[in-house]
Protein backbone atom coordinates (compact mmCIF):
# COMPACT_ATOMS: atom_id res chain seq x y z
CA UNK A 1 0.00 0.00 0.00
CA UNK A 2 1.37 3.42 -0.98
CA UNK A 3 0.63 6.19 1.52
CA UNK A 4 1.02 9.78 0.35
CA UNK A 5 0.98 12.31 3.18
CA UNK A 6 -0.02 15.38 1.19
CA UNK A 7 -0.43 17.36 4.40
CA UNK A 8 0.70 16.50 7.93
CA UNK A 9 -0.65 19.51 9.83
CA UNK A 10 -3.81 19.93 11.85
CA UNK A 11 -7.18 20.94 10.39
CA UNK A 12 -5.84 24.45 9.63
CA UNK A 13 -2.22 23.46 9.09
CA UNK A 14 0.80 24.67 11.02
CA UNK A 15 1.11 27.62 11.38
CA UNK A 16 -2.56 28.41 11.61
CA UNK A 17 -3.26 31.41 9.36
CA UNK A 18 -3.56 34.58 11.42
CA UNK A 19 -2.71 32.87 14.71
CA UNK A 20 -0.58 35.15 16.96
CA UNK A 21 0.86 32.36 19.17
CA UNK A 22 4.61 31.83 19.54
CA UNK A 23 4.48 28.38 17.94
CA UNK A 24 2.87 29.70 14.76
CA UNK A 25 5.09 32.79 14.77
CA UNK A 26 8.21 30.65 14.54
CA UNK A 27 7.21 29.11 11.20
CA UNK A 28 6.80 30.30 7.64
CA UNK A 29 3.28 30.12 6.16
CA UNK A 30 2.44 26.72 4.75
CA UNK A 31 5.09 24.91 6.80
CA UNK A 32 2.69 21.98 7.26
CA UNK A 33 -0.51 21.92 5.24
CA UNK A 34 -3.82 20.57 6.62
CA UNK A 35 -3.88 16.80 6.99
CA UNK A 36 -4.54 14.93 3.77
CA UNK A 37 -3.77 11.23 3.30
CA UNK A 38 -4.12 9.39 -0.02
CA UNK A 39 -3.71 5.63 -0.42
CA UNK A 40 -2.47 4.12 -3.67
CA UNK A 41 -3.26 7.36 -5.47
CA UNK A 42 -7.02 6.80 -5.34
CA UNK A 43 -8.34 6.43 -1.79
CA UNK A 44 -8.67 9.30 0.67
CA UNK A 45 -9.14 8.43 4.31
CA UNK A 46 -12.08 10.81 4.35
CA UNK A 47 -13.90 8.85 1.62
CA UNK A 48 -17.28 7.60 2.80
CA UNK A 49 -17.19 4.60 0.45
CA UNK A 50 -13.79 3.14 -0.39
CA UNK A 51 -13.32 1.38 -3.74
CA UNK A 52 -13.41 -2.40 -4.05
CA UNK A 53 -10.52 -4.17 -2.38
CA UNK A 54 -10.25 -1.75 0.54
CA UNK A 55 -11.85 -2.32 3.92
CA UNK A 56 -12.21 0.67 6.23
CA UNK A 57 -13.37 0.00 9.76
CA UNK A 58 -13.80 2.73 12.35
CA UNK A 59 -13.05 1.47 15.84
CA UNK A 60 -12.16 2.89 19.21
CA UNK A 61 -8.53 2.72 18.07
CA UNK A 62 -9.14 4.88 14.99
CA UNK A 63 -9.70 4.40 11.28
CA UNK A 64 -8.40 0.93 10.38
CA UNK A 65 -7.69 0.33 6.70
CA UNK A 66 -6.88 -3.00 5.07
CA UNK A 67 -5.64 -2.78 1.50
CA UNK A 68 -6.03 -5.24 -1.39
CA UNK A 69 -2.72 -6.89 -0.50
CA UNK A 70 -3.64 -7.30 3.17
CA UNK A 71 -1.52 -4.38 4.40
CA UNK A 72 -2.98 -2.77 7.52
CA UNK A 73 -2.94 0.94 8.35
CA UNK A 74 -4.24 2.72 11.46
CA UNK A 75 -5.14 6.39 11.22
CA UNK A 76 -5.70 7.52 14.83
CA UNK A 77 -6.91 11.10 14.89
CA UNK A 78 -9.63 12.71 16.97
CA UNK A 79 -11.77 11.20 19.74
CA UNK A 80 -11.69 7.46 20.33
CA UNK A 81 -15.08 6.56 18.88
CA UNK A 82 -16.43 3.64 16.87
CA UNK A 83 -16.90 -0.06 17.43
CA UNK A 84 -14.75 -1.86 20.01
CA UNK A 85 -11.31 -2.78 18.74
CA UNK A 86 -10.44 -6.46 18.47
CA UNK A 87 -7.15 -7.09 20.25
CA UNK A 88 -6.82 -10.43 18.48
CA UNK A 89 -6.36 -8.66 15.13
CA UNK A 90 -2.89 -8.70 13.59
CA UNK A 91 -0.59 -5.75 14.35
CA UNK A 92 -0.68 -2.78 12.01
CA UNK A 93 1.92 -2.34 9.29
CA UNK A 94 1.96 1.46 9.68
CA UNK A 95 0.35 3.81 12.21
CA UNK A 96 -0.44 7.47 11.51
CA UNK A 97 -1.35 9.09 14.81
CA UNK A 98 -2.08 12.43 16.43
CA UNK A 99 0.56 11.91 19.09
CA UNK A 100 0.66 15.43 20.58
CA UNK A 101 -3.01 14.99 21.49
CA UNK A 102 -2.96 11.69 23.38
CA UNK A 103 0.35 9.81 23.26
CA UNK A 104 -1.03 7.35 25.82
CA UNK A 105 -3.12 5.84 23.00
CA UNK A 106 0.13 4.55 21.51
CA UNK A 107 1.09 3.02 24.86
CA UNK A 108 -2.25 1.24 25.03
CA UNK A 109 -1.84 -0.09 21.47
CA UNK A 110 1.58 -1.42 22.41
CA UNK A 111 0.21 -2.98 25.57
CA UNK A 112 -2.44 -4.83 23.55
CA UNK A 113 -0.03 -5.99 20.85
CA UNK A 114 -1.59 -3.95 18.03
CA UNK A 115 1.68 -2.03 17.70
CA UNK A 116 4.98 -3.94 17.88
CA UNK A 117 8.61 -2.79 17.90
CA UNK A 118 8.58 -3.29 14.12
CA UNK A 119 5.57 -1.01 13.52
CA UNK A 120 6.53 2.41 12.09
CA UNK A 121 4.76 5.27 13.90
CA UNK A 122 4.32 8.54 11.99
CA UNK A 123 2.96 11.62 13.75
CA UNK A 124 0.24 13.58 11.92
CA UNK A 125 -2.20 16.41 12.71
CA UNK A 126 0.77 18.46 13.88
CA UNK A 127 0.13 21.99 15.00
CA UNK A 128 0.56 24.70 17.56
CA UNK A 129 -0.24 22.47 20.53
CA UNK A 130 3.53 21.87 20.37
CA UNK A 131 5.79 24.93 20.92
CA UNK A 132 8.21 24.16 18.08
CA UNK A 133 9.41 21.51 15.65
CA UNK A 134 12.43 20.90 17.88
CA UNK A 135 10.16 20.13 20.84
CA UNK A 136 8.05 17.86 18.64
CA UNK A 137 11.16 15.90 17.65
CA UNK A 138 12.21 15.63 21.31
CA UNK A 139 8.85 14.20 22.35
CA UNK A 140 8.64 11.81 19.41
CA UNK A 141 12.05 10.48 20.39
CA UNK A 142 10.65 9.49 23.78
CA UNK A 143 7.66 7.83 22.12
CA UNK A 144 9.52 5.88 19.42
CA UNK A 145 7.83 7.79 16.59
CA UNK A 146 8.82 10.15 13.80
CA UNK A 147 7.47 13.11 11.82
CA UNK A 148 7.84 13.52 8.05
CA UNK A 149 7.45 16.53 5.72
CA UNK A 150 4.38 17.12 3.60
CA UNK A 151 4.27 15.11 0.37
CA UNK A 152 6.21 12.21 1.87
CA UNK A 153 5.33 8.90 0.24
CA UNK A 154 5.50 5.75 2.36
CA UNK A 155 5.17 2.22 1.02
CA UNK A 156 4.09 -0.25 3.69
CA UNK A 157 6.32 -3.05 2.41
CA UNK A 158 9.51 -0.96 2.26
CA UNK A 159 8.88 0.90 5.51
CA UNK A 160 8.18 -2.38 7.28
CA UNK A 161 11.46 -3.83 6.03
CA UNK A 162 13.34 -0.67 7.01
CA UNK A 163 11.79 -0.77 10.48
CA UNK A 164 12.92 -4.35 11.04
CA UNK A 165 16.48 -3.47 10.00
CA UNK A 166 16.62 -0.24 11.99
CA UNK A 167 18.38 0.07 15.34
CA UNK A 168 16.12 -0.69 18.31
CA UNK A 169 14.36 2.08 20.15
CA UNK A 170 16.92 2.96 22.82
CA UNK A 171 15.90 4.83 25.97
CA UNK A 172 17.99 5.67 29.03
CA UNK A 173 17.57 3.24 31.89
CA UNK A 174 17.72 5.84 34.68
CA UNK A 175 16.41 9.39 34.28
CA UNK A 176 16.44 11.98 37.07
CA UNK A 177 14.31 15.11 36.58
CA UNK A 178 14.91 18.01 38.95
CA UNK A 179 12.88 21.17 39.37
CA UNK A 180 11.32 23.56 41.80
CA UNK A 181 7.71 23.66 42.93
CA UNK A 182 5.25 23.87 39.99
CA UNK A 183 8.14 23.74 37.52
CA UNK A 184 6.48 21.09 35.35
CA UNK A 185 8.83 18.25 36.35
CA UNK A 186 6.04 15.75 37.01
CA UNK A 187 4.37 16.56 33.68
CA UNK A 188 7.72 16.07 31.92
CA UNK A 189 8.18 12.67 33.55
CA UNK A 190 4.69 11.59 32.51
CA UNK A 191 5.24 12.88 28.97
CA UNK A 192 8.42 10.84 28.58
CA UNK A 193 6.65 7.61 29.49
CA UNK A 194 3.26 8.32 27.91
CA UNK A 195 3.72 5.88 25.00
CA UNK A 196 5.04 3.00 27.12
CA UNK A 197 2.90 -0.16 27.18
CA UNK A 198 3.24 -0.75 30.93
CA UNK A 199 4.15 1.81 33.60
CA UNK A 200 4.06 1.59 37.39
CA UNK A 201 3.50 4.99 38.94
CA UNK A 202 5.19 4.97 42.35
CA UNK A 203 3.67 7.61 44.63
CA UNK A 204 5.84 8.32 47.67
CA UNK A 205 3.83 11.20 49.10
CA UNK A 206 1.08 11.19 51.70
CA UNK A 207 -2.48 10.37 50.67
CA UNK A 208 -3.63 13.85 51.68
CA UNK A 209 -5.78 13.12 54.70
CA UNK A 210 -8.32 15.93 55.03
CA UNK A 211 -6.23 18.64 53.32
CA UNK A 212 -8.41 19.86 50.38
CA UNK A 213 -5.49 21.48 48.56
CA UNK A 214 -3.33 18.35 48.72
CA UNK A 215 -6.24 16.10 47.78
CA UNK A 216 -6.92 18.29 44.74
CA UNK A 217 -3.26 18.06 43.74
CA UNK A 218 -3.26 14.27 44.04
CA UNK A 219 -6.48 14.07 42.03
CA UNK A 220 -5.02 16.24 39.26
CA UNK A 221 -1.99 13.93 39.03
CA UNK A 222 -4.22 10.85 38.80
CA UNK A 223 -6.43 12.34 36.10
CA UNK A 224 -3.38 13.24 34.02
CA UNK A 225 -2.03 9.70 34.00
CA UNK A 226 -3.04 7.10 31.37
CA UNK A 227 -5.81 4.79 32.53
CA UNK A 228 -3.77 1.64 31.90
CA UNK A 229 -0.93 2.68 34.25
CA UNK A 230 -0.65 0.93 37.60
CA UNK A 231 -0.26 2.98 40.79
CA UNK A 232 1.68 1.86 43.86
CA UNK A 233 1.92 3.94 47.05
CA UNK A 234 5.08 3.04 48.93
CA UNK A 235 8.30 4.37 50.43
CA UNK A 236 10.12 1.07 49.87
CA UNK A 237 11.84 2.29 46.72
CA UNK A 238 14.75 -0.13 47.08
CA UNK A 239 12.31 -3.02 46.61
CA UNK A 240 10.64 -1.31 43.65
CA UNK A 241 13.99 -0.81 41.92
CA UNK A 242 15.11 -4.36 42.66
CA UNK A 243 11.95 -5.96 41.30
CA UNK A 244 13.25 -6.85 37.85
CA UNK A 245 12.62 -5.31 34.42
CA UNK A 246 9.72 -2.99 33.78
CA UNK A 247 9.10 0.75 33.69
CA UNK A 248 8.45 2.90 36.73
CA UNK A 249 7.85 6.58 37.38
CA UNK A 250 8.82 7.65 40.91
CA UNK A 251 7.20 10.86 42.11
CA UNK A 252 9.08 11.82 44.01
CA UNK A 253 12.39 11.61 45.82
CA UNK A 254 11.72 14.66 48.02
CA UNK A 255 8.50 13.26 49.50
CA UNK A 256 10.26 9.90 49.94
CA UNK A 257 13.03 11.54 51.95
CA UNK A 258 10.52 13.45 54.10
CA UNK A 259 8.80 10.12 54.86
CA UNK A 260 12.16 8.56 55.75
CA UNK A 261 12.85 11.43 58.18
CA UNK A 262 9.49 10.67 59.78
CA UNK A 263 10.13 6.91 59.95
CA UNK A 264 13.60 7.42 61.45
CA UNK A 265 12.44 10.16 63.86
CA UNK A 266 15.25 12.32 62.45
CA UNK A 267 13.67 15.76 62.63
CA UNK A 268 15.36 18.06 65.17
CA UNK A 269 12.89 18.16 68.03
CA UNK A 270 14.98 18.62 71.13
CA UNK A 271 15.95 14.95 71.56
CA UNK A 272 19.42 14.25 73.00
CA UNK A 273 22.25 14.85 70.54
CA UNK A 274 23.37 11.21 70.54
CA UNK A 275 19.85 9.98 69.72
CA UNK A 276 19.50 12.53 66.95
CA UNK A 277 22.85 11.53 65.42
CA UNK A 278 21.74 7.90 65.46
CA UNK A 279 18.51 8.88 63.69
CA UNK A 280 20.43 10.79 61.03
CA UNK A 281 22.68 7.77 60.55
CA UNK A 282 19.56 5.70 59.83
CA UNK A 283 18.46 8.26 57.24
CA UNK A 284 21.89 8.11 55.61
CA UNK A 285 21.69 4.30 55.49
CA UNK A 286 18.30 4.49 53.74
CA UNK A 287 19.70 6.99 51.23
CA UNK A 288 22.72 4.75 50.57
CA UNK A 289 20.41 1.76 50.06
CA UNK A 290 18.30 3.75 47.60
CA UNK A 291 21.39 4.84 45.67
CA UNK A 292 22.66 1.27 45.50
CA UNK A 293 19.28 0.02 44.26
CA UNK A 294 19.16 2.84 41.69
CA UNK A 295 22.64 1.90 40.46
CA UNK A 296 21.81 -1.79 40.21
CA UNK A 297 18.27 -1.66 38.85
CA UNK A 298 17.34 -3.67 35.77
CA UNK A 299 14.18 -1.62 35.27
CA UNK A 300 13.67 1.54 33.30
CA UNK A 301 12.91 4.30 35.78
CA UNK A 302 12.18 8.03 35.66
CA UNK A 303 12.33 9.79 39.02
CA UNK A 304 11.19 13.29 39.93
CA UNK A 305 12.98 15.24 42.65
CA UNK A 306 13.10 18.76 44.04
CA UNK A 307 16.06 20.96 43.21
CA UNK A 308 16.96 22.52 46.54
CA UNK A 309 20.03 24.57 45.69
CA UNK A 310 18.41 27.59 44.04
CA UNK A 311 16.12 28.91 46.78
CA UNK A 312 16.66 30.96 49.91
CA UNK A 313 18.31 29.37 52.94
CA UNK A 314 15.54 27.70 54.99
CA UNK A 315 14.66 29.60 58.12
CA UNK A 316 14.41 26.57 60.39
CA UNK A 317 16.95 23.93 61.46
CA UNK A 318 14.62 21.21 60.14
CA UNK A 319 14.43 22.93 56.75
CA UNK A 320 18.21 23.29 56.49
CA UNK A 321 18.74 19.69 57.54
CA UNK A 322 16.30 18.39 54.93
CA UNK A 323 17.73 20.63 52.20
CA UNK A 324 21.24 19.34 52.79
CA UNK A 325 20.16 15.69 52.90
CA UNK A 326 18.11 15.97 49.68
CA UNK A 327 20.90 17.85 47.93
CA UNK A 328 23.36 15.08 48.75
CA UNK A 329 20.89 12.39 47.64
CA UNK A 330 20.19 14.20 44.36
CA UNK A 331 23.91 14.32 43.63
CA UNK A 332 24.32 10.62 44.37
CA UNK A 333 21.42 9.62 42.12
CA UNK A 334 22.56 11.97 39.35
CA UNK A 335 26.00 10.34 39.33
CA UNK A 336 24.33 6.99 38.66
CA UNK A 337 21.93 8.27 35.96
CA UNK A 338 22.30 8.13 32.21
CA UNK A 339 19.96 11.11 31.79
CA UNK A 340 19.57 14.12 34.10
CA UNK A 341 17.61 17.29 33.34
CA UNK A 342 16.43 20.42 35.13
CA UNK A 343 12.86 21.60 34.49
CA UNK A 344 12.26 25.35 34.80
CA UNK A 345 8.87 26.88 33.95
CA UNK A 346 8.06 23.89 31.79
CA UNK A 347 11.32 24.21 29.83
CA UNK A 348 13.75 21.30 30.01
CA UNK A 349 17.46 21.93 30.41
CA UNK A 350 19.61 18.79 29.91
CA UNK A 351 22.44 18.41 32.42
CA UNK A 352 25.19 16.50 30.55
CA UNK A 353 28.34 15.20 32.17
Amino acid sequence: MEIRLEGTGGPEGWPVPGCPCASCGRLAPGHRRPASIVLDGRVRLTDARPPAGYVIRRTADGCEVTGPGGDRLLYAVGPATGSPARDADAPFDVVLMDLPDRPERLGDLRRRGRVTPATPIIAVHLGHRVPAESELARRLGFWGATAVPDETVVDTASVRAASVEAAPWVRPRRTLLLGGSRSGKSEEAELRLAAEPEVTYVATGPSGGDDPAWLARVRAHRERRPAHWRTVETTDLASVLSGGPGTSLIDGIGTWLAAVFDECAAWPDGTPAASHRAALDRVAERCDALTAAWRGTRARVVAVTDEVGLGVIPATPAGRLFRDALGRLNQALARESEDVALVVSGRVVPLPL
